[in-house]
């Protein structure tokens, strides 16, 4: 049986779709104010952010609409070697279906494929399904951020070697 979902790379027409994920899980999670992704200027054109070098995001689709994503880019400020899992949000309706653990993989490998030898993630106390997806993977929690996200406001984070 095949799975009810399907992940691909993200396309200009998903932009809002995406955007509109970001904009509905961020808030059910308390992650509203200053130093969340939420307010990250790229929610909005997230097709182009991740054009860039050694960048991919990736949406998922269930019966024809977007209902979740996730992509990976170069950790900012952080070493050529580390990436960063970002913008992994799903609705509701795509919880609990294994879209995490595939897109995570799909994730991992890309970052692999760029050269990366590590990927970093920063999430938030709460978000308890996604910090077991995260362990479930092979992240280990760390005490301190990395990088220069300007996610101030996050307050867990995770590391896994890619190697």
């Amino acid at each position: 049986m095949s799975a009810p979902w399907r992940i691909r790379p993200i396309t200009a027409a998903d932009d809002a779709a995406m955007a509109a994920v970001i904009r509905i899980v961020m808030p059910e999670f308390g992650a509203m104010g200053p130093g969340f992704a939420l307010h990250d200027p790229e929610v909005d054109w997230l097709s182009r952010a991740y054009t860039a070098p050694r960048s991919a995001y990736f949406v998922v689709e269930q019966d024809g609409c977007v209902t979740g994503g996730g992509g990976v880019a170069p950790l900012l400020g952080g070493s050529a070697d580390t990436c960063e899992l970002r913008k992994m949000y799903f609705l509701p309706t795509l919880r609990g279906l294994g879209a995490g653990r595939a897109l995570m993989t799909r994730c991992l490998d890309a970052a692999r494929g760029f050269g990366f030898r590590q990927c970093y993630i920063e999430t938030l106390t709460g978000m308890d399904a996604a910090q077991a997806l995260y362990l479930r993977s092979g992240f280990t929690r760390i005490d301190a951020p990395l990088g220069g996200t300007g996610h101030h406001a996050c307050d867990r984070y995770y590391l896994r070697r890619l190697d």
